[in-house]
C-alpha cells in the first residue's frame, strides 16, 4: 500500500513540475564540469524533480535498511546473553 502511495505522489509531482514547466517555454543553458546542455525549462523542472525524488527516496530505504540491521543486531546480542 505505501508503494502505491509513493508511485502516486511521485506521479503528482512529476505532473505539477511538467504543468510548470510547460508555462515556461524559454531555454535554459546548463554547464557541466565538462560538457554544456541545452534544456527547457520544462525539461529541467521535471528533470530536477525526478532526480530530488529519486535521491530522497533512495535516502529513505538506506535508512530504514540500516535501522533493520541495526535492530537485528541488538536482538541477536540480547538472544547471546539469554543464552
Amino acid at each position: 500500500m505505501r508503494l502505491y502511495i509513493t508511485v502516486i505522489l511521485f506521479l503528482i509531482f512529476l505532473a505539477i513540475a511538467f504543468v510548470f514547466g510547460s508555462q515556461n517555454d524559454q531555454v535554459l543553458t546548463l554547464n557541466y564540469l565538462i560538457a554544456k546542455t541545452n534544456l527547457s525549462v520544462a525539461a529541467a523542472v521535471s528533470l530536477f524533480t525526478s532526480i530530488g525524488f529519486v535521491l530522497g527516496l533512495l535516502f529513505a530505504l538506506f535508512w530504514k535498511f540500516f535501522a533493520t540491521i541495526k535492530k537485528a543486531k541488538n536482538s541477536a546480542l540480547v538472544t547471546a546473553k539469554k543464552s
